[in-house]
């Protein structure tokens, strides 16, 4: 982590992360496309997702999630900076002069060699089924379904840890400590997603989160009783409702929202716990 000298009372505070090993390269131009910010509206106009809009220009890196490539080995040129995403990605380049990006693990550096093989050496970077890779170690970029890309474990310092591989199914403790079950065919990364220092960032001010895209947000309290079923009063009021409530009015906190008829609860082998009151 880097910290600053005391200037103002915004540096006094403020973190941000080292960014030492990632290139100063602009990002290959054949990989990246402009997408469109709908600063939350949906279709037709309306906020859809509060506490969106303004923000930074920025460009999408397409990442290879799939990372199906086997048995060809590539090399890291750069690691490189994704305004999309925690962690860092890298810009590999195969044996056969294709060009991709891929998410970086932790460690990773330029010169470095990774590979997608089910004989592979199981070194952080390496990509295989899940079934090859024993139990206890740490994987990461982790398929649901063999050839869908990668969904679990893909933000910055994130790994989930093998504990079993039975009957076509490995059981994956989840960073949430969630278990559950995922095909063995489906691939993975060995090791950790890099940049694991993110979430010690502290963001110092409020203009450093308007240049994230992130507006403020403002208390129920403090609005109006119109606007909000905790608004209303002539000073600071208490809630007012006998459950917490979004301000739509829906019950929050406590109330369960998964389906229970979900076709993937059968693959759930232990619910994530709660955290415990301080």
């Amino acid at each position: 982590m880097k910290k600053f000298k005391p200037t103002t009372p915004t540096r006094r505070h403020q973190t941000v992360v080292d960014y030492s090993i990632i290139s100063t390269n602009v990002p290959l131009k054949a990989l990246t496309m402009k997408v469109q910010n709908h600063a939350g509206r949906n279709n037709r106009g309306r906020i859809s997702v509060r506490h969106q809009g303004g923000g930074h220009k920025r460009t999408y890196r397409i990442i290879d999630f799939k990372q199906d490539r086997f048995d060809i080995p590539s090399k890291i040129e750069h690691i490189e900076y994704d305004p999309y995403r925690t962690c860092f990605i890298a810009r590999v380049v195969y044996a056969d002069g294709k060009r991709t990006y891929i998410l970086a693990t932790k460690n990773m550096k330029v010169g470095d060699t990774v590979i997608t093989s089910n004989t592979a050496p199981k070194n952080p970077g390496n990509r295989m089924a899940l079934k090859n890779i024993p139990v206890g170690y740490q994987v990461c970029n982790i398929e649901i379904h063999r050839g869908a890309g990668s969904k679990l474990a893909r933000s910055a310092g994130s790994y989930v840890e093998i504990l079993a591989h039975a009957n076509g199914y490995t059981d994956l403790k989840m960073p949430s400590r969630e278990i559950r079950k995922v095909s063995s065919e489906s691939l993975g990364t060995i090791g950790q997603m890099s940049n694991d220092e993110w979430g010690l960032v502290s963001i110092g001010k409020a203009g450093r989160n308007r240049w994230l895209g992130i507006r403020p947000t403002v208390r129920g309290t403090a609005m109006n009783a119109v606007d909000h079923p905790y608004g209303g009063g002539e000073q600071r009021q208490p809630r007012g409702t006998k459950r917490p409530k979004t301000m739509w009015g829906k019950v929050t906190g406590g109330r369960k929202t998964r389906d229970h008829k979900k076709y993937s609860n059968k693959l759930i082998v232990k619910r994530r716990t709660k955290k415990a009151k301080k």
